[in-house]
């Protein structure tokens, strides 16, 4: 009976003193992708990247333009030219085709390459304004309510005014 009470009371002090921890404990939240999206920053990063995806765009036509007109010269000689010669061109258009398909694909990495590294010193300040705002108001947890990002509940208070005030905007 003495190791029960003894039992007994040991649950109740550590209950007690998780619900002491738990209600210390502040929670916040905040979009940080809405944020990012929002910045005044991300005009520039949006321009530099329409202007990357320009100059992509026109290469790729002036490679699509010379296949075109090398395959037609092609074919127009076709009856002139012997065999050998036939299957050589074909075989430069099979290679041109293939160095445009992997022109494409390396467009996709280098536009991906080119928003991150544009983008990193963006979300390096946003972290660093959540972190300075959420020590300021006491939070011992900021959560991400990005979409996708796991949080189902997302009431606590929402610091995305404050980041935006210490962000300047």
């Amino acid at each position: 009976m003495l190791n029960l009470n003894k039992l007994f009371f040991l649950i109740c002090v550590t209950l007690i003193s998780f619900s002491n921890v738990s209600s210390q404990t502040k929670l916040a939240h905040i979009d940080t992708q809405k944020l990012i999206l929002s910045m005044p920053e991300m005009n520039i990063v949006q321009a530099e990247l329409e202007a990357l995806m320009k100059n992509y765009a026109n290469q790729y036509m002036l490679m699509e333009k010379a296949v075109e007109s090398k395959n037609s010269q092609y074919l127009n000689e076709f009856e002139t030219q012997t065999k050998e010669i036939n299957k050589a061109r074909n075989e430069e258009i099979r290679a041109l085709l293939m160095s445009i398909n992997e022109f494409k694909k390396g467009i996709q990495f280098e536009l991906g390459k080119k928003e991150r590294e544009l983008t990193e010193p963006i979300k390096n300040k946003v972290n660093q304004a959540i972190i300075k705002v959420a020590t300021a108001q006491g939070f011992n947890y900021v959560l991400d309510s990005t979409q996708g990002q796991g949080v189902i509940l997302a009431d606590g208070k929402d610091l995305m005014a404050d980041v935006k005030i210490e962000l300047g905007f």
